[in-house]
């Protein structure tokens, strides 16, 4: 079984000001998140849109930067188990892609890697522990 795409993730500079952008658009986001580090909303049908501050990124990626040009849009695939966060993340290494981070056990409960598109964007695999079900 493939990975199921679920999470669109966006790193911002501003917390309050990127989720007041958002409400504007119609979003539900509660006024209290203004000041979280991280943000989530699920969308109709189930795939959820996410905020980071960029202090929130380099917490479990210390090498990151925000680009010149914007691209600060990465894109999360939920896989089936912590096995296949691994095994797809090798295959992609194996075919020739860019391994940005190795998959680790994240503090968030989740098994995490994350791989580079052809175009330099950030592209997430990650699974529930099984101690976070």
């Amino acid at each position: 079984m493939a990975p199921t795409f679920n999470l669109i993730g966006m790193v911002v500079t501003d917390m309050g000001r990127s989720l007041a952008f958002y409400r504007r658009l119609g979003l539900e986001i509660p006024p209290e998140a203004d000041e979280a580090p991280h943000v989530e909303v699920t969308l109709p049908g189930g795939l959820r849109l996410a905020w980071d501050t960029a202090e929130t990124v380099k917490s479990f990626d210390p090498s990151w930067t925000p680009s010149d040009g914007g691209g600060r849009i990465g894109l999360a695939f939920l896989c089936d188990d912590p096995g296949e966060v691994d095994r797809v993340y090798a295959d992609f290494v194996k075919a020739g892609y860019e391994g940005h981070l190795e998959p680790w056990d994240a503090v968030w409960g989740q098994r995490y890697a994350s791989l580079l598109d052809p175009d330099g964007n950030g592209v997430d695999l990650f699974a529930p522990l099984p101690s976070a079900s």
